[in-house]
């Protein structure tokens, strides 16, 4: 019997790209300073700078959006 251990990754069907990294770490940041509800997060993604994928502002409803394409 082989020893389990956690791949972390073992779902990626892919590399990620520059643009969820980045995503990744503006949420990161959002969830250290305390933000745990979708409004703060929304606020605090737009005062990042870091725009949704169409390059808009994020709102509540085009972060779901994203969150449902990017976890596909």
């Amino acid at each position: 019997m082989t020893d389990r251990y956690l791949e972390p990754n073992q779902a990626r069907q892919r590399p990620t790209t520059t643009y969820e990294d980045l995503l990744g770490d503006a949420i990161e940041r959002a969830f250290a300073a305390g933000v745990h509800d979708l409004p703060g997060l929304v606020e605090a993604l737009n005062r990042n700078g870091l725009a949704n994928p169409d390059g808009l502002p994020w709102t509540e409803a085009n972060y779901r959006e994203a969150m449902a394409v990017l976890g596909a």
